[in-house]
Order: structure tokens, then sequence, then C-alpha cells
């Protein structure tokens, strides 16, 4: 016996309202910690699953969220697509009818995507019990036992204590009635069967046959891969719910009672009563009993209440006493007649975050940078306070290189500004104060100009060479270029480990990430096409990356090794970024590109995914650190993961088609949005954000316009090329 979960993703959850409306129904939402409920509960079935499907029922609209949620998640689950929602019946039909197609004894566990049920264990425990309940015909429902006699959810009377056949269904109750229930032995309906597919196809059969005939025309003949899109016989399944349908006419009706926490939580009152459902920043002075939702940017402060709910989106702002949380269907009816703008999730237009980056680049970012960002003698400031004056104690060489790469592609893109000057006079000063007599590059310098540190580490020696191949490709000092790239050519193949790769300074010597920055200079050196060599540094760099940085089994990147390229002991062996997830991926694909290695295109493939297990979904943004089991180690988010995971967002998209194409637009949407999060009007940044919410006072480091030029890079590329709309978003 095989059990298939199957997660029933209807529904629009309108008590929820102003954060769940119907093109952000409250599934998706994080309403109890910080992932969706939708996750939660694709979490706490996947292991149900055995060697069988999870499987996902949803509509058309919703075929985009549910990709990106479940690939955030790193689980894979087969979803059927309703070509317009018919309610639970035709819904159930149809997977039923799926899942017999795949495994004729095959049992369905119908869960819905939109309850909270902290204990997954006890879940899991019970669902096995029903299981095998249901192999033997019977139709199993979930009956938790009530805690209070509750007026919002439906009852069930079962015939006997413990496992037992159902007596009978009642619809939600009065007060007085739910109270008589609870004394008499009543449990809640929690909305979820088990049976198996056979079984609940042949009871729609006696008692609703027009749901089972659509329900086995709409499968297609094809049924493999993860998108199955049930055709329009579906559109002919009579609209009716499976309790109608046949719930409360089977006679081979069973229910479990079951006691661990349960909520549907179906309003704002059962949100509270998680303990998890608050979100965003709340200042309470004598506050008590208060649920507050505050929206990014937003701070709500309360004085002197009790009992409401504050939910404040960024269009709409619901103050509710808890009493009344059932009854905010008759807000939303009001809202669709008098404001049906707000009724929906704001149209948030395709172009806007594209466009609006391109802006804050053209008249903001790079202005200011070229301006109060530079010294008289060339040299770029280290960092920037958000009111534009500079803050510094040293001057690292990788400033200076990220800065003169900075405004070669600036002037590549079509910036009106002062680009040349600023690459000419910021080149003559890196060649004349960080390059050592021996051709190496320094690490850093005092402000005054004389030596800090005269270390020579690989991460500077890698900027430095993508400094100079960017200056090459302007056409400015290209025989200097050239010469200074030369030696320190040389000195990489000297220093080149007999078993790969290049070794750092410091307290991690063997580490991903310095070699990934040679990669990518590596590969700009080799496009200039002076010297083959450095083909063969990019060569070996992706090879190390292949048997040694990914692990083998996951397919994810670690950051740091031992000598012999093994995972370091301890917790840094098991550090994985998603940042750098991203960044590798999008460098391997180009590699992979170059070379037509389709290994190398799958791994980078992999790791995009595998970044996206790093993305918040409370917050929308790629946090800093995730463990080698791929949970989040730190929820702190800086500014840098949201460049990367644009930048390969956008070309996993342009590899792409159909609706994976789709999906990945929709996530680079996504990381645009987050990004955005972080930039200031005036062309400055906040950089780190932390699991609370609330950014780092601290000034702008110059070096994350690096990151942000090569999102914006990639925009650009994906604009001409008929990924984004075809927004102003290049700089001339």
């Amino acid at each position: 016996m095989k059990v298939y979960p199957v997660i029933m993703c209807g529904g629009a959850g309108s008590r929820l309202w102003p954060a769940s409306r119907p093109g952000r129904p409250k599934q998706f939402l994080p309403l109890t910690g910080a992932r969706s409920l939708f996750q939660e509960t694709v979490l706490r079935v996947a292991p149900l699953a055995g060697e069988g499907d999870v499987v996902v029922v949803a509509g058309l609209g919703h075929a985009d969220a549910i990709a990106s949620e479940l690939a955030a998640i790193g689980v894979d689950a087969t979803i059927l697509l309703e070509p317009e929602a018919r309610d639970s019946g035709p819904a159930m039909a149809a997977a039923a009818a799926f899942i017999q197609r795949r495994d004729p004894d095959g049992v369905a566990a119908i869960i819905a995507s939109d309850h909270h049920i902290p204990d997954a264990d006890a879940f899991r425990a019970a669902v096995r019990t029903a299981a095998e309940e249901a192999a033997r015909g019977r139709i199993v429902t979930l009956g938790v036992t009530p805690t209070w006699p509750s007026s919002a959810y439906g009852y069930i009377c079962p015939e006997s204590p413990g496992l037992s056949p159902v007596k009978r269904f009642v619809e939600k109750p009065d007060a007085a009635t739910a109270a008589r229930y609870l004394d008499d032995g009543f449990l809640w309906n929690s909305g979820n069967f088990i049976v198996s597919a056979a079984a609940l196809l042949d009871e729609l059969a006696r008692h609703a046959p027009g749901i089972a005939e659509a329900a086995r025309a709409a499968l297609p003949a094809d049924l493999s891969g993860g998108l199955v899109r049930l055709t329009d016989a579906f559109r002919s399944a009579p609209r009716i719910s499976i309790d109608y349908a046949v719930m409360e006419k089977s006679d081979r009706t069973s229910v479990l009672p079951v006691d661990f926490e349960w909520s549907d939580v179906g309003a704002w009152d059962s949100v509270l009563a998680t303990g998890a459902g608050h979100m965003g920043l709340h200042i309470g002075v004598d506050s008590i009993n208060t649920l507050v939702r505050a929206a990014d940017g937003m701070v709500v402060a309360t004085l002197g209440v009790s009992n409401i709910a504050v939910i404040a989106e960024s269009d709409a702002v619901l103050v509710c006493d808890l009493s009344r949380a059932q009854d905010v269907k008759v807000i939303v009816d009001r809202v669709k007649a008098e404001a049906p703008r707000h009724a929906d999730v704001p149209a948030a237009s395709e172009i806007a975050p594209f466009q609006r980056f391109g802006d804050w680049m053209r008249t903001a970012a790079l202005p200011l940078w070229a301006t109060l960002g530079t010294h008289a003698d060339g040299a770029f400031v280290e960092t920037l306070t958000l009111e534009g004056r500079a803050a510094e104690t040293r001057r690292r060489a990788r400033v200076q290189s990220r800065q003169i790469y900075v405004f070669a592609r600036a002037g590549a893109q079509g910036w009106a500004g002062p680009w040349r000057e600023r690459v000419e006079r910021g080149l003559n000063r890196f060649l004349d104060g960080y390059v050592r007599a021996d051709g190496a590059v320094r690490n850093a310098l005092n402000t005054d100009g004389s030596v800090l540190d005269d270390a020579a580490l690989l991460y500077e020696q890698a900027f430095a060479l993508l400094a100079l191949s960017a200056v090459h490709a302007a056409g400015i000092e290209t025989a200097r270029c050239e010469a200074q790239a030369a030696v320190m050519l040389e000195r990489l193949l000297a220093e080149r480990l007999p078993n790969g790769g290049w070794r750092e300074g410091g307290d991690h010597p063997f580490q991903a990430n310095a070699n990934m920055h040679l990669f990518e200079a590596a590969q700009a050196w080799a496009a200039r096409g002076v010297d083959p060599r450095w083909d063969d540094i990019a060569d070996a760099v992706a090879e190390l990356a292949m048997t040694r940085f990914i692990d083998a089994d996951g397919g994810f990147l670690r950051e740091f090794f031992d000598a012999d390229w093994r995972p370091a002991p301890g917790e840094d062996g098991r550090l994985v970024e998603p940042g750098h997830q991203f960044e590798w991926s999008w460098l391997l694909s180009r590699h992979a590109l170059a070379r037509g290695d389709d290994r190398i295109m799958a791994a980078a493939k992999r790791l995009y995914v595998h970044g996206l297990r790093g993305v918040d979904p409370r917050r929308g943004v790629a946090v800093d650190e995730l463990d080698d089991s791929l949970s989040i180690r730190s929820g702190r988010a800086r500014l840098w993961p949201q460049t990367e995971w644009l930048r390969a967002a956008l070309a996993m998209a342009d590899l792409a088609e159909g609706s994976e194409r789709e999906q990945r637009l929709a996530e680079a949407r996504k990381a645009a949005t987050a990004l955005a999060l972080y930039l200031q009007p005036n062309g400055t940044w906040r950089d780190k954000l932390e699991a609370s919410g609330a950014f780092v006072d601290e000034p702008a480091p110059a070096s994350s316009l690096y990151h942000i030029v090569g999102a914006f890079d990639q925009v650009c590329r994906a604009a001409s090329d008929g990924l984004v709309p075809a927004a102003p978003t290049g700089l001339n």
C-alpha cells in the first residue's frame, strides 16, 4: 500500500482580508511562522509519500506560486491544474483518478493546504493508522477532539469511541448547540480524508456520477512531468463539495479521533491563537490580547487597547474586534462594492521593478558614487553614510577594483556620466598604489596612501583581474591591462595547488568563494581572447566545483574545505550560503554554454533551486546562511544575495521555456522587489536586514555596487532579449 498525499490548494480565505485575497490566498501567507501555510503542509505530509507522489490540486492562476513555494523548500510534487474551480468534489475526484491511473491500489491522504498542525509526527501517525482502514475500503476522516465549543467548525458524531463509523455530519452550530455537542462526544470535522482512490471513485460513481465521469475524462493521456493540466472536460463536473457529494450520503465513512493541536486558521482570532501570527514592527503600550501584522517599512503603534487585530497592508488596513473576526466577510463585501481595487492584491506591473531599478541606477546610484564616492587622487571611498558622507579608515584593493569594474560596465551600458574619467583615474591609482614590485596586488592601503596590508590574497587578485578585463573591453589602456594581467597569470599558474584550485590567506585557506571570483575573472579574460591559458584556468575551477565544492549527493555548494578539498570539520564544513548557490549557478551556466557541457548546466540549474531554499517567504528575501540540511542557520539577509538571486533567476529564465520560464521570471520579479527593500532614494543602500525585520544602521559599503551592477547587467540583457518588458532599463 502506497500513500499519496493530496494537498487541496483552493479557497480564498476572505475572512483574513486584507492579507488574504483572491490573487494571494491564505495558504500562500506566512500566518503561523516563517513559512507559508502551504509550505508547512507540504513539509508535514511529504514523509508520508514514500515511493508515491505528493500531489497538489490547484487552479491555473496559482501554478507559479505553487512551483515557487515548492522550490523554496526543495520538495517535488505533481501539480494538477484545474481549468476552473468546481469545488472540492471534482478536485478530489481528479486527484483520485490520477492516483488510480498511476497505482490502482493507491491510498490518497487528502489534506487541506491551509491548516495549522504543529505536531507533524502525531499527524503523520494518525494518517498512517487511517490509511490501514482506508485500504479496506473505508473513507476515513480525522476528527479533532474539541477544546472549546467553537461555532466556526463543522462537527462529526461518531458511533462509538476510537476509530468508528460516522453516525452523522453536522454543519457549524450556534454556541449553545456547540456546547451540547462537546458534552455528547462530537468531534471537530478537520476536513482531512484518507481513502483509497478506487473507493472514492466508486462512491462518487454511486452518489455523484457526473463528477467521476468528468474527472476521468479530464485526465490527459500523458501524466508524466511535474505539471498536469486537466482538460476542459473538467468544466462539465457539477460544482459541489465532497461533503454534499459523498460524505453525507456514503455508508463507508469512518472517523479517527485525534487530539493534536489543530486549527483551520480561518479568521484573525484563530491566527492570534496560534501564538505565531504577529508580523512586522509593532510598538504596543498597555495593549492586551492584540494581533498586529505590519507591512514592510511600516510601524503600527497601539495604546490602551485589547482584543483587537490590526492588519496593515500596503494599500489597506483592517482594525477588527477579535470577537467579530468571523464577520470580516461583511467588510470584504463592502470593499468589493465601494473600493473594488482593494478587494484583491494590487496589480503589480511586470515592468515596474525593473524600470525603477534602471531609473535608480541612472539618476541616483551612479551619480552619487561618481562624485561623493571618489577622491581627487582617483581612489574610491570605502563607505558612504546614508546622508552621503564618506566614512573610512582604510582603502582595500577590492573596493578600488570593484569600482573600476562598476564604472567600466556603466560605460558599456551607455551611462552618460563621467565613467571614463573615473575608470582612467581609478586605474592609475590602482596600478601605482596597489601593485607590488612582484606584480601581485596588495590587500589594503591607509587613507594617506601608505601600505596598510601588503599580503597578496587570492580574492584581491581575482577582482583586480576582473577590473582589468572590463577596462580592456572598454578600450582603455589595453596594453597596460594586458601586461598586468599576464604577470598575474604567470603567478597563478605557479601557485596552483597539486590537487587543483588555489589557496587563500586567512583562517579559511581552502574555500570556494575566492576560487569562484577567480573563475569569474578567468571567464572575463578568456572572452578577451588574448591568452588561451585563461580558458584552462576557467576549466580547472569549474572541474573543482563539480567534483569538490558541490556536494555529490545533495547538489548544493559548500563554502569551506580541508587541504584535500573535503568539507572542513565542524560547523565550517556545514555552511551553505544561498547567495553563493545563485552566484555559482550563474557562473557555471555561462561556462556550460561556452563549453556545451550538459553536465555543468544541470549542476547550475540545481544550484539555483537550492538557492531558493534560502528565500524567507515572510520577508521575501534571501537569507545569509543555511546548513547542509538546507535549513536556515542565520535569518540575517544581506543585500548582495538579493542581487545574485535576481541575476541567476533571469539567467535561468533565459535557459527555460514555457511554464518553467514564467516561473523563473516570477522569481526574478520577487528578487527585484527584495533588492528594492535595501535601496535608498539617494543612491545609497542598507546592507544588513536582521531576522527581526530591522535594518542595521550603518554606512553603505561601496563594494556592494559590484553586485548591484552585476544584477543590472543581467536585467539589461533580459530586456534586450525580450524576457522582461522593454522598459527604459538601460543607462542611456
